[in-house]
């Protein structure tokens, strides 16, 4: 995108905020994800007030700025389109399971008005049909409500970067100061911002003194930034005379010249980015729409084949079409949607516990599907607080202890030297403990001051103790403050020793710098005369330090002789009046953004678990490499192509990239690179870390891992990670540290900001996946005994076995805790030990599950029923011969003498009384061979004896389903209401046999899969 602007010209591809009635041109998202191309930091101060027409001493005019601001509109991100809350309700209503449950109500009330038209006597009109297709209609109402209810919490990514936007800003106009509305700020406004202020527009600096930004939101670095007047990069985030719309000032002052405005800026590319980018379906709802288009098919299949065995059998063709949706319906299972929503929500709500909040309940599988992590690194991988890592002194290195408890290890203290040097840290040093923090652990408390600075009081304060005691015994009488030009901080000290007048001169900064300032060096307390050896010394310590990615700072001290300095002496930070030279120097102290304890672990489960973690950071590539190599992101012993060239000492090109399984790319690579190289990158290398991406880059790598069929989880914390966070598959941010906008643009959100919890949830997904599976397995072997009656009422005219209000206690009442209860079950014990599944191969349901629950345990258990209902029957006096093509007597209202086996005669009302009393038995059978069909969908592949029996809802839902039924078959009165009658006591043993086969064969065909893995019967029967 060109970076030129004219008086005249408008970019053809900038969308703007016009206050006239003009159309907007449309963004183009391709032109957003490349990286910004600008020259307004490399041109001329004269050239740039040239180009936007502007004065850097007197601004623009009152009428220059209204012009400009007509042409481009406020200084204001522009709100992308929202879906209205009606429209989210009605996708919730009507999307994915609900679509199927919708059609079987219509059907239902299809089928009722075609018996209300046919039939003339309306005595024998039915309202089952009526009553089903309302049922099926408040199921999902109900659960269209929960589910709009527990993800109304609509995505406010805009109103989160409106957040960001300032609401005054100082402006010279007409030669004046004046402080105008943020929003009225247009290009060629020269801008004055100070400490605190956040900057109102993208601006070039033209004049600035000890200016630091925090670009933490746009590039991930937890350092402040100084600001200077020279174009010190190409690209236009690096360079040091820009400031960035919505950063903050946290040092100094600056003037600068407005460049970009609103949605031009670099953040508002971003903004744009992020709201325009569409979420795209996840897993489950994919699995779901797979789901309904296999039961569909099943129950579409029955149906036409039932219709032209009817019209076969000589029915009336609208009989036979009622038939037809009779076993349609039939086949739609109406509890499952609320048992997948409640099984979600228990997962997410477990997950929460675990500091997972899932805003998204969809999301909760998603992470059980991930395949890769882009993780980002400060905040999640590392503690977000920088820590001194390692001192130089007496020519050894010394680790500190880094642990976020202060359980490691830690050097010897007791020289003389590091008394020395943690007094120069302590001293030449501006940053401050807040009060009233005296019960937090120190490297938890909270500090005045930059991080590097605060490290190390952190680290005096670890080691010595009474930081602010020994600051007020060593009264601080001049001080030059550090500055990009001298990269040195100088202050001088009264001493604590009374007996001592002399002041004392501490300084740190470059060790570089220092080290040319220095004539001497301590070693063991004593000072000795700086020779090559020494320098040589230092230079392989500075150069190991580095190499670990750390930042590494130096420092010197001197006791200014008394005859020169005596006590009271006038110091002068302006014009310099004390010695910067021949000093005497003291040591190196290193300092980074360590690893959290629990992420090395969390990183070898991933790969365990077959899940590729690549590292995707805004930090330098050093210290990415160092803290992937800590974490175990590039794993001990592989090497980049930059160590093998090393080991060899052969040129960079010789080696052959893809022998080399670890790589750290520059993000300046990452803008030259195709999509294809890009695809071999991730292809080719197992352990990647990316390293100096703007935030572009970052969306591009994950569309790059999507583009090779993985499911991509990615973390972050900032505004420059939220494009990428709202294109992964699911988008992970932190709940402390991440910025309101990344938490909007994410599905889930660490509420401890560690990378292990991801891991936590990463197990909770796969789980709940698997415990879904053996919900829909359990409750879609109960179809089959379901909908076998109907079909032989149909076929062979038998009286009805189940009626359709019973059916509805099934599947809404008996089914639906023992189903929900699944998601309590514990991990068969390898769920973290296998690879992710393959979303087109491990299907949620696939024909293997089909199978298993229709045509095997199903077909057992409609064995069950039928048993049941023909000795029910036979008790009575109908054999099973004299019941076939019965019907059309038995339903008959005016036939009163109907014969049994026996010759006896039945009126209609006690005909219809033992058909109901058979519904009852029938009805049982299901629940009492549900039973086994409950234990045995615990597990897989484990054998119950294995899995245990220690789910407590599990037991609670067999019981539940007992007492219901119970309840059901003898509560007075039901009979009238619910045409279910009370059994005689030995028939609810009928179905008992049944359910144990059910049990010992499933056990039987588990123990096959076991011994056998991979053979017929795994390839067969293993869902």
């Amino acid at each position: 995108m060109s970076a030129r602007y004219t008086v005249n010209e408008q970019e053809p591809d900038v969308q703007v905020l016009v206050p006239k009635k003009e159309k907007k041109p449309k963004r183009n998202m391709d032109d957003l994800k490349k990286e910004l191309a600008l020259d307004e930091h490399k041109i001329s101060l004269e050239e740039l007030c040239e180009r936007v027409k502007t004065d850097p001493v007197n601004g623009l005019t009152s009428s220059q700025a209204a012009e400009f601001l007509e042409r481009d509109g406020p200084n204001a991100l522009t709100p992308p389109k929202t879906t209205p809350e009606w429209i989210k309700f009605c996708k919730n209503l009507f999307g994915g399971f609900s679509t199927l449950l919708w059609t079987g109500a219509i059907l239902c009330f299809i089928a009722y008005g075609i018996d209300a038209a046919t039939i003339k006597n309306r005595e024998n009109l039915s309202a089952d049909y009526l009553y089903l297709g309302f049922v099926l209609v408040a199921v999902v109402v109900l659960t269209g409500i929960f589910q709009y209810y527990q993800e109304s919490k609509s995505s406010k990514i805009m109103d989160s970067f409106k957040n960001m936007v300032p609401a005054q800003a100082i402006v010279i106009r007409d030669g004046e100061k004046c402080q105008i509305l943020a929003e009225k700020i247009v290009i060629g406004d020269v801008v004055i911002v100070k400490g605190g202020d956040k900057i109102p527009a993208d601006l070039r600096i033209y004049s600035c003194q000890n200016m630091k930004v925090d670009n933490s939101s746009l590039t991930g670095e937890a350092e402040p930034q100084s600001r200077g007047i020279e174009c010190t990069h190409e690209n236009p985030v690096e360079t040091k005379n820009i400031a960035f719309f919505s950063t903050n000032c946290v040092e100094g002052s600056g003037q600068g010249i407005v460049i970009k405005c609103g949605d031009n800026t670099v953040m508002g590319r971003i903004a744009t980015l992020a709201s325009g980018l569409s979420s795209g379906e996840t897993p489950i709802a994919r699995e779901i729409a797979h789901f309904i288009h296999i039961i569909t098919g099943v129950a579409v299949f029955l149906g036409v084949l039932f219709l032209i065995i009817s019209l076969a059998l000589g029915y009336r063709w609208i009989l036979a079409v009622v038939y037809l949706i009779g076993i349609i319906v039939a086949n739609v299972p109406e509890g499952l949607l609320a048992t997948v929503t409640v099984c979600l929500t228990l997962t997410a709500k477990r997950m929460a516990r675990k500091n997972c909040l899932v805003k998204n309940l969809e999301a909760v599988e998603t992470l059980g599907s991930t395949s890769t992590i882009c993780s980002d690194k400060t905040g999640t991988l590392t503690q977000n607080r920088m820590t001194v890592a390692h001192m130089w002194f007496d020519n050894q290195i010394v680790e500190a202890d880094t642990t976020e408890d202060q359980s490691g290890e830690c050097g010897d203290m007791k020289s003389e030297t590091w008394v020395a040097l943690s007094r120069i840290a302590l001293l030449c040093n501006r940053a401050s403990f807040l009060q009233g923090q005296e019960n937090v652990p120190i490297l938890k408390r909270e500090t005045a001051g930059d991080a590097s600075e605060s490290a190390l009081l952190k680290c005096v304060e670890l080691s010595l103790g009474d930081v602010e005691g020994r600051r007020l015994k060593n009264t601080k009488v001049a001080e030059i403050p550090f500055n990009s030009t001298n990269k040195y901080q100088v202050s001088i000290h009264e001493t604590e020793d009374p007996n001592d007048k002399r002041y004392l001169l501490v300084m740190k900064g470059a060790p570089e710098r220092i080290l040319d300032r220095c004539n001497r060096i301590m070693n063991k307390g004593a000072a000795e005369t700086m020779t090559q050896e020494w320098k040589d010394d230092f230079e392989s310590a500075y150069m190991e330090l580095g190499g670990l990615g750390e930042r590494v700072l130096g420092f010197c001290h001197e006791y200014l002789p008394v005859d020169q300095f005596p006590p009271g002496f006038q110091f002068d930070s302006e014009d310099v009046n004390f010695p910067l030279e021949n000093l005497t120097f003291v040591g190196l102290m290193s300092m980074i953004d360590p690893p959290r304890a629990a992420v090395p672990d969390a990183v070898g489960k991933c790969r365990s678990a077959g899940i590729k973690v690549i590292m995707v950071t805004g930090d330098h590539p050093i210290t990415a490499k160092a803290i992937a190599k800590g974490v175990g992101i590039i794993s001990e012993g592989n090497e980049t192509v930059e160590d093998m060239a090393n080991r060899l000492n052969i040129p960079l090109s010789e080696i052959n990239p893809r022998d080399a399984k670890a790589c750290v790319i520059h993000g300046s690579k990452l803008t030259d690179i195709t999509n294809e190289q890009l695809d071999d990158i991730l292809k080719n290398h197992t352990e990647i870390v990316f390293a100096r991406t703007s935030p572009q880059q970052k969306l591009i790598i994950v569309e790059g891992c999507q583009r090779l069929g993985a499911i991509v989880a990615v973390t972050g914390d900032g505004v420059n990670d939220s494009p990428a966070l709202k294109q992964a598959d699911i988008g992970v941010a932190m709940g402390i540290s991440g910025s309101d906008v990344s938490k909007q643009a994410a599905d889930m959100i660490l509420l401890d900001d560690n990378f292990a919890s991801i891991v936590t949830g990463v197990e909770e997904g796969r789980l709940i996946f698997d415990n879904l599976k053996k919900s829909i397995a359990y409750t879609l072997t109960s179809n089959i005994p379901e909908i076998t009656p109907f079909l032989l009422f149909i076929m062979i005219g038998i009286p009805l076995p189940l009626g359709t209000v019973t059916i509805l206690f099934i599947d809404l009442g008996t089914d639906m805790l023992p189903a929900i209860s699944l998601a309590y079950e514990q991990a068969e014990s390898d769920i973290m030990k296998r690879q992710p599944r393959d979303p087109m191969k491990d299907r949620l349901v696939n024909e293997r599950l089909i199978s298993l629950a229709y045509g095997q345990i199903g077909m057992l258990q409609a064995l069950a029923g039928f048993f049941s209902y023909f000795v029910v029957m036979m008790h009575n006096g109908f054999l099973p011969l004299r019941l076939i093509n019965i019907r059309a007597d038995w339903d008959d209202r005016s036939l009163n003498n109907v014969l049994d086996s026996y010759g006896q005669e039945w009126t209609y009302e006690s005909r219809k009384a033992l058909e109901y009393t058979t519904n009852t038995a029938f009805f049982l059978s299901i629940v009492i061979v549900q039973w086994a069909d409950l234990i045995i969908s615990k597990t897989r592949r484990l054998s119950i004896l294995q899995q245990g029996m220690r789910n407590k809802v599990l037991i609670i839902g067999l019981f539940e389903e007992t007492i219901l039924a119970t309840f059901l078959a003898f509560c007075p009165e039901l009979d009238v209401a619910l045409k279910m009658y009370p059994l005689e006591w030995p028939w609810w043993f009928l179905p008992m046999p049944f359910a144990l086969i059910i049990f010992f064969y499933d056990e039987i065909r588990r123990l096959i899969i076991r011994r056998y893995p991979g053979g017929w019967v795994e390839q067969e029967t293993y869902y």
